[in-house]
Order: structure tokens, then C-alpha cells, then sequence
């Protein structure tokens, strides 16, 4: 099969990993191979999968090969495609802001709050703006909780209050005035045109401008949030998909103790 996913032929790839020129992993180490899929607004035909060949190329792959394409409705066409992308990464040159937790049990973390902060803590969650997607908050909220992680609601030095979906920043903000509320976690899973950057951002100038950013630990989650974006945009800290109620627990409780310290 010429120019495909498994095509050898006059290709000698470097079997050994070089960390500052990372490519992506098909075969062999380094042999850069990909699979891309998109959707075009263009009816199915051989000019579309030129033109899908065109753009692949553009991006920084090398002999593309369309291996599926598909017309989904009149003037739209979803394409798959393998190749071999030329561009690198140096991984070793990369600084993130990853959150290195040791992540503390149920029991342990109930304790923890006892002995260290001697007070229950007021968590107040919800999805906020128009997302009314409420799975993810609820796996870190509700008493049942995912996976066979309690929620926040079951644990003993907690009060979780779950507002749930659709919640308006400003609702938000004067449930956690009215709460005295120590902890803030917003969910988010729309992201279509950054809507959740616009809206996690308006949050915080929020409560920047209600005098009580200082005052809580805010943290946002959902599929595509990432801790790094989330520090960028004015939060403690970010979790992304696989997150359970320990996770973020640990997090928030460590937290407080920190700044309790910094305060002494």
C-alpha cells in the first residue's frame, strides 16, 4: 500500500528516542506517522480529497493518504487520513503547570480538615453560564460520587451545596457571599469559541471586583481544562477529565493549610 499508515518503502526511521525532537508514534520510534480526521464544508468528490490532500500537506505532513471519506449531508464531507507529520517537539525544554498531588483518602482527608483547619469547609459547585452539562460536577459533588469515589456531599468536614447547571457568574458570586464559602468549583464542558475562557474569565473579575478572590480557593474542571489553563486565566488550579472528589479535596485542603501558614 504506497504512501500509507504501514508503507516502508524508502523510509529508514530512527529507532532510538530523542526526547528534544519528539514525534508521534505509529510503527517505530520517530517515524512520525498520524492519523488526522475533519470535516470539509465541500460536496464529496475527487476535488474535495485534493483539496483535503492540500491542506494536510500544509499542515506539516508528508505523503498523505485519504484512507475514508464520507459525504455527510449536501456540502459537507468528513475524511479520514494518515501520514507522516515532519514538524517536532523538544519535550525536554517544556515547562508546565502540572499538579503533583498525593492524593489522600477518605477517611484521611476528613481527618486532615480536623487537625488542621479544625472547621467543616463550605464547597459551593456548579456549571456555570449556559452549559447545562452536570455529569462532571456531580461525580465531584453528589454523596454517591463515580467510580467508587465518594462525593464532597458524603464527607464528614464538608458542606457541599451542588447548584447545579446553568448558573449565572453573578448567582454564583452571592450564593458564595450569602455561604461565606471557602472553596468554589465551576464545571465546564462547552467550549465552542472559547465560550468557557469568556465566561471562567468574567468569573473572577467577579469576584476580584466583590473584594473575595483572596479570600476563596477557586477551581474550575471539565474535559478540556487543563491546569495550566486554568492558572492562566486567575485560578488556584485546574482538573481535567478523570477527576474524582478526593483529587480535588486533596487539593483544596492542602491548600488552606498552606495559606494559613503563609498568614502565621
Amino acid at each position: 500500500m504506497g504512501g500509507g499508515l504501514y508503507s516502508t518503502e524508502k523510509k529508514d526511521f530512527d529507532k532510538t528516542l530523542d526526547l528534544t525532537k519528539l514525534r508521534p508514534y505509529g510503527d517505530t520510534i520517530n517515524d512520525g506517522k498520524i492519523q488526522i480526521s475533519f470535516t470539509l464544508p465541500v460536496k464529496d468528490g475527487e476535488k474535495a480529497i485534493i483539496a483535503a490532500k492540500m491542506l494536510i500537506e500544509r499542515m506539516g505532513v508528508e505523503d498523505p493518504d485519504i484512507v475514508y471519506h464520507l459525504a455527510l449531508d449536501e456540502g459537507f464531507t468528513f475524511f479520514i487520513a494518515y501520514g507522516i507529520l515532519k514538524h517536532t517537539v523538544d519535550y525536554t525544554s517544556l515547562k508546565v503547570e502540572a499538579l503533583e498531588l498525593e492524593v489522600m483518602s477518605f477517611k484521611a482527608i476528613n481527618e486532615f480538615i480536623k487537625e488542621q483547619i479544625g472547621k467543616k469547609i463550605v464547597v459551593i459547585g456548579a456549571t456555570t453560564g449556559t452549559d447545562a452539562h452536570t455529569v462532571g460536577i456531580d461525580a465531584i459533588m453528589n454523596m454517591k460520587g463515580f467510580a467508587g469515589h465518594y462525593g464532597l456531599e458524603r464527607f464528614e468536614m464538608i458542606d457541599a451545596y451542588n447548584l447545579g447547571s446553568q448558573v449565572t457568574n453573578e448567582e454564583f458570586v452571592k450564593k458564595a457571599i450569602k455561604l461565606k464559602a471557602d472553596v468554589l468549583l465551576v464545571s465546564q464542558t462547552v467550549t465552542q469559541k472559547d465560550i468557557h475562557v469568556k465566561n471562567l474569565t468574567n468569573l473572577v473579575e467577579l469576584l476580584e471586583a466583590e473584594g473575595i478572590r483572596d479570600k476563596i480557593i477557586l477551581i474550575c474542571g471539565g474535559p478540556r481544562i487543563s491546569n495550566e489553563l486554568a492558572k492562566e486565566l486567575g485560578y488556584d488550579a485546574g482538573f481535567g477529565a478523570g477527576t474524582y472528589a478526593d483529587i480535588v479535596a486533596t487539593f483544596f485542603i492542602k491548600e488552606m493549610v498552606k495559606r494559613k501558614e503563609k498568614v502565621l
